[in-house]
């Protein structure tokens, strides 16, 4: 007798093959749930893995669409960066999969809800903290926290034998063990040899981008064109325009990749409170954050920039990384993204070469915050010269009193 139905987010990996056969050893019924989101997957294949396997159907959803619009191009707006450094590429996706995956799971009439994440991971936060957000009485299995499927699989390969055990194709071998998530806006390389932070990554363990070395010798340039922060068309050195928001993203990834643009090697510090080295490789939403960025120089407010840097970036950034999405913190937060975007209108023309994205110029019709007579060095335009006096003095007036004390105290200023 079933103890009833449950989805699980199955990737057709290792991983989650494995969990599929587990998850049907245990009594259960399992509904394959797999969303589109822009991962080169051969969703015909996993379709026919996970029946193989056992599983009573098989539901996948495209949610690239929702995915670039509704998550990417508000990041895009925010400049979301994690540690100076991580784009989010895995936490952004998260939010759309577990939306998509609750409904898939109150459709087929599911009790709960099942993953392949690791217990020392940020994506089960991530994905527990949506699905009880979205869905409060929803139960969670989460295999690899249970003590039962932990201590049968202690690593990789236990689950390769007992993939090979049971048939279950894999790509992952014990020759490349790391593991891999991928998405439209980047994948992530984590486990294996890569748990030494000072292993170099093997040349064919990169997947997206051209190693740099290799790219053309040829430079590529392309125009960028923003609407209140959100890239609306992409022009390419044809000419050519790509306007539909997944069509741009797809085609900012493929100039980012074959010029080897958007790889990073990092140790970042997760959530759950573990350091964890990871290899990422984030071709288009590299590209489009950085001409956003750029744009900003021309188009944003300066106090209006400060008060977004030091508050709604590092907010939402962290929010998004710790798995916070459906909460009211990050509403407030999300809220307040497209008033500092409404001057964001403009152009920026770039050139990808080698691994490097370099920008070439920027213009705006709308947004006249530079005035380049104003700036001039050359002309005597705008404030007088000496009206930067009294500026100074104004400024001046605290320094002094701080340079009078330490005089006082018969201390020096020091570089």
């Amino acid at each position: 007798m079933s103890k009833g139905k449950v989805c699980l987010a199955y990737s057709g990996g290792l991983d989650t093959s494995v969990i599929l056969a587990w998850l049907l050893e245990q009594g259960y019924e399992v509904v394959c749930f797999m969303a589109n989101i822009g991962q080169e997957e051969d969703f015909e294949a996993a379709e026919k893995k996970a029946l193989a396997i056992g599983a009573t159907k098989y539901v996948c959803v495209d949610v690239r669409k929702e995915f670039v619009e509704d998550v990417l191009f508000p990041a895009v707006q925010v400049n979301a960066i994690y540690e100076n450094v991580y784009l989010l590429g895995t936490s952004l996706a998260r939010p759309v999969i577990a939306k998509a995956q609750i409904e898939v799971a109150e459709k087929e009439g599911c009790f709960a809800v099942s993953h392949g994440c690791t217990g020392k991971g940020n994506d089960q936060v991530r994905f527990e903290l949506s699905f009880y957000a979205l869905k409060p009485d929803v139960e969670v299995i989460a295999p690899w926290r249970d003590p039962e499927f932990f201590q049968r699989f202690a690593g990789r390969k236990d689950l390769l034998e007992y993939a090979a055990q049971k048939n279950i194709p894999v790509t992952q071998t014990k020759a490349k063990p790391w593991s891999t998530d991928e998405n439209m806006a980047h994948i992530s390389f984590e486990a294996g040899i890569l748990e030494d932070p000072d292993t170099t990554p093997p040349k064919d363990m990169w997947k997206l981008t051209v190693d740099p070395t290799d790219a053309p010798e040829t430079p590529e340039d392309f125009t960028v064109v923003f609407e209140k922060g959100v890239p609306v068309k992409l022009i390419l050195a044809d000419k050519s325009e790509i306007t539909n928001p997944v069509d741009l993203f797809i085609t900012a990834n493929a100039i980012a990749r074959r010029n080897g643009v958007g790889r990073i090697d990092i140790v970042e510090n997760r959530f759950i409170g573990i350091k964890s080295r990871g290899c990422y490789e984030t071709p288009g939403l590299t590209l489009l954050r950085s001409t956003h960025i750029d744009l900003e120089g021309l188009t944003l407010d300066r106090e209006v920039r400060a008060i977004r840097d030091t508050f709604v970036t590092p907010s939402y950034s962290k929010l998004l990384y710790n798995g916070m999405y459906f909460t009211p913190e990050c509403e407030y937060v999300r809220s307040m993204i497209q008033p500092s975007q409404n001057t964001v209108n403009g152009v920026v023309r770039a050139r990808c070469y080698k691994g490097s994205l370099t920008i070439l110029g920027r213009s705006s019709s709308t947004e006249k915050l530079y005035d380049a007579t104003e700036s001039s060095m050359d002309e005597l335009t705008g404030f007088q010269p000496q009206e930067a006096t009294g500026f100074i003095a104004v400024q001046a007036i605290r320094i002094k009193k701080y340079g009078e004390k330490a005089r006082e105290e018969g201390n020096t200023l020091t570089l």
